[in-house]
């Protein structure tokens, strides 16, 4: 059956073939089962046939070594033990089919742990239990912003080996497949996010999961361009691409959560047209992880402001209504834009960014429970007073910080805010005085300046100081309250 006889010299005592056909060998044994060679085409049926939880326990597939019949076309060599683990502090060395898998002493916050090497070389990876996890973001060009050097976790956060890293491809063209892994040059939000999670993870005593963090971007001009552009497309390969290493390890794939940052780029002015753009970028990225056996992803937005509340208003608005209109979408905002320190053109400081991922990772882990206060209706109250009752919808009583004007501001006239005050008989509800009453009033709160109203959600940054969940930004209409209205 197999074509050679079993005192072969070139055989190895428990491996061999039981299947060849003219162009290679089909059907193969080792000491870890049989191992099946099928064609790219056969492969990328079954890979969609069986879905994300599909390949642990499966017999090991492996693409066939040919791209035509009869062309024999080599790929990369295996290498010695001595070679895979040349410079690294390794024991407890075993071959698990294509991969050798040790403990070591490596560089990185993880401390001694486990790891894995594939038999013909690439990056040392992390060997964590459980689900290969991606961290995914889609965004304008700011959410490319990255710190230019490793991660805290070198070997446990890592991204697609196609020498682009972490950021992504910008737009400029398709990113290529790839089911190898690599690690980062460059740590983005999305790469934060993973080390904050894995600093959570040792602070518990727990498995570090493998991370894939990618971040793609194009410079669309508005959320109905992006919808249709090439970050979101290049977005769902690095989906794919997480899934092929996934299963290259014979692990599943699971996408922890996409991050979301595009709202300033937007250049339409339009709020609903905003709104409807970024629905119809998380329809499109749904139906396509759907495609690839993915569940329906966790989206994770900043609620940006700017620094211009008259230049941004159309973008805060349609944040605003993304925040209470998302369909079925599974979306979720961290935290406002305002909570973090930025520089005059309005990029977050180095500190910032690690406060920003401690934000989005605590949301990732409460997920569809996570909720900023958000302020939703604003009315005179009644009474002689120019007094307005603001409403929100919160987790817990509303905290009020700063004194003064606390973030609101009165936009049209000459109005005024005087001081914000929280409501005696409503625990979310505030009571802003402004000068004098007019109609056509509109309050602004957080747009271009920070915001004084959290809930009493609380987490230690490793930043130093605590981290609050700030009220998202807003801009109401004063409408008349129940016993009358403006004089």
């Amino acid at each position: 059956m197999t074509g050679k006889d079993e005192t072969d010299p070139e055989l190895i005592a428990g491996h061999g073939v039981v299947v060849r056909a003219a162009n290679g060998d089909v059907i193969r044994y080792d000491p870890s089962g049989l191992v099946m060679r099928l064609s790219d085409t056969v492969i990328a049926d079954i890979a969609l046939r069986l879905g994300a939880g599909a390949g642990a326990g499966m017999v090991r597939l492996k693409a066939h070594p040919t791209e035509g019949v009869g062309e024999a076309a080599e790929g990369p060599e295996e290498r010695s033990e001595e070679e895979l683990l040349e410079g690294i502090d390794a024991w407890a060395v075993r071959r698990e089919g294509d991969w050798l898998r040790f403990t070591a002493r490596m560089a990185g916050a993880q401390g001694v742990r486990g790891f894995r090497r594939h038999v013909t070389g690439g990056a040392v990876l992390g060997d964590g239990p459980g689900a290969v996890l991606g961290i995914l973001g889609l965004g304008g060009p700011r959410a490319a912003l990255a710190n230019p050097r490793a991660s805290d976790f070198p070997h446990h956060i890592v991204a697609p080996e196609d020498d682009i890293g972490a950021v992504g491809m910008a737009g400029i063209e398709a990113a290529p497949e790839t089911d190898r892994l690599e690690p980062l040059r460059e740590v983005t939000h999305e790469a934060l996010v993973g080390e904050t999670i894995l600093h959570w993870q040792i602070e518990k005593f727990a498995p570090l999961p493998l991370i894939v963090a990618r971040v793609e971007t194009d410079a669309s001009a508005s959320a109905a361009d992006l919808a249709r552009g090439q970050a979101v497309a290049n977005l769902i390969r690095a989906a794919g691409n997480l899934r092929a290493a996934a299963l290259r390890m014979g692990k599943r794939a699971k996408i922890l959560a996409i991050c979301l940052d595009y709202a300033l780029e937007d250049l339409g002015g339009d709020t609903i047209a905003y709104r409807d753009g970024m629905l119809a970028v998380m329809r499109r990225i749904e139906g396509e992880l759907g495609r690839l056996g993915f569940d329906r992803p966790l989206f994770v937005a900043r609620f940006e402001a700017g620094l211009d509340p008259e230049t941004a208003a159309a973008v805060l608005q349609g944040q605003w209504e993304l925040a209470w209109n998302h369909g079925d979408h599974r979306l979720i905002f961290s935290s406002p834009s305002y909570a973090f320190a930025r520089d005059a053109y309005d990029r977050p400081t180095d500190a910032a960014r690690l406060r920003m991922a401690e934000m989005t990772a605590a949301a990732i882990s409460m997920g569809e429970g996570w909720r900023c206060p958000t302020l939703f209706l604003a009315e005179w109250e009644p009474g002689g007073a120019p007094l307005i009752r603001v409403t929100a919808q919160a987790e817990g009583p509303l905290v009020l910080e700063g004194g003064g004007a606390a973030g609101f501001a009165v936009l049209g006239g000459g109005v005024t805010v005087e001081a914000v005050t929280l409501a005696p008989d409503d625990p979310q509800a505030l009571l802003v005085r402004v000068s004098g009453k007019e109609q056509g009033l509109q309050l602004a709160y957080g747009a271009g300046v920070p915001g004084g109203v959290r809930d009493g959600w609380q987490l230690d940054s490793r930043s130093g100081a605590p981290l609050n969940r700030w009220a998202l930004p807003a801009i109401l209409p004063v409408h008349e309250g129940k016993s009358g209205g403006a004089a």
